[in-house]
């Protein structure tokens, strides 16, 4: 007995979702059973619907969704996760395949690319650019050399990273991410370290200029 080749798309912008949910159903002849614009909306469509694909996005109405990709990878490990994001794929690409993602598309490419990763996945493959593919051979031979020290940072520490350097204090940091500001001032410190930063106003300074640089990061 063959596979359902169903799918779902889970991502915070409507319009999108039903764009990617329209390509992949007419071209790819997929069925969808769902979308989700929240990873608590995901959650519930997960258990209800047991898709063959997930299409996921990176940020999901103030929540991660390298968080949704493990929590897939543990609860459902024969739902296959294709990430479909504006963030880049050189900073996200390795942490959303830690994560338990089969491959890596941003939302700027061509529909064609979409199409041909939905495609790698379902065959078992691994849908990422070649220079993604390069980067991780090369770390995977000769030991990881990140000129990026931003790559130090694990998931939350990223998260809580771009959130000071949109202008967010740790209060508001806290509410959106649904911790302690205890907790906020502890991920801060843990940051400051790994940057070798000596101050909160350094690593404010520093994070702004980063963000800036990246403009995918939306608000």
């Amino acid at each position: 007995m063959s596979i359902r080749r169903t799918f779902i798309v889970v991502d915070d912008h409507p319009l999108y979702r039903q764009g990617v949910t329209t390509l992949i159903s007419e071209e790819l002849h997929l069925e969808c059973v769902g979308e989700a614009g929240s990873v608590p909306e995901a959650v519930e469509l997960l258990a209800s619907t047991r898709p063959r694909l997930a299409i996921v996005d990176i940020s999901l109405q103030g929540q991660s969704g390298l968080e949704l990709m493990h929590f897939i990878r543990n609860e459902y490990p024969e739902t296959l996760i294709l990430v479909v994001s504006m963030h880049e794929e050189n900073l996200y690409g390795e942490r959303a395949l830690k994560a338990g993602a089969r491959g890596f598309v941003m939302k700027h490419q061509n529909p064609g690319i979409l199409l041909k990763a939905v495609e790698d996945v379902l065959a078992g493959r691994i849908a990422v650019s070649e220079e993604l593919r390069e980067r991780l051979l090369a770390d995977f031979v000769g030991g990881k050399n990140d000129p990026d020290p931003v790559s130090r940072l694990s998931d939350r520490e990223l998260e809580v990273f771009t959130l000071i350097g949109k202008g967010y204090g740790a209060t508001e940091i806290a509410e959106k991410l649904g911790i302690s500001v205890k907790t906020v001032n502890a991920y801060r410190e843990h940051i400051k370290d790994k940057l070798y930063l000596p101050s909160a106003a350094d690593l404010r300074k520093f994070a702004v200029e980063w963000v800036s640089r990246a403009p995918d990061f939306g608000a």
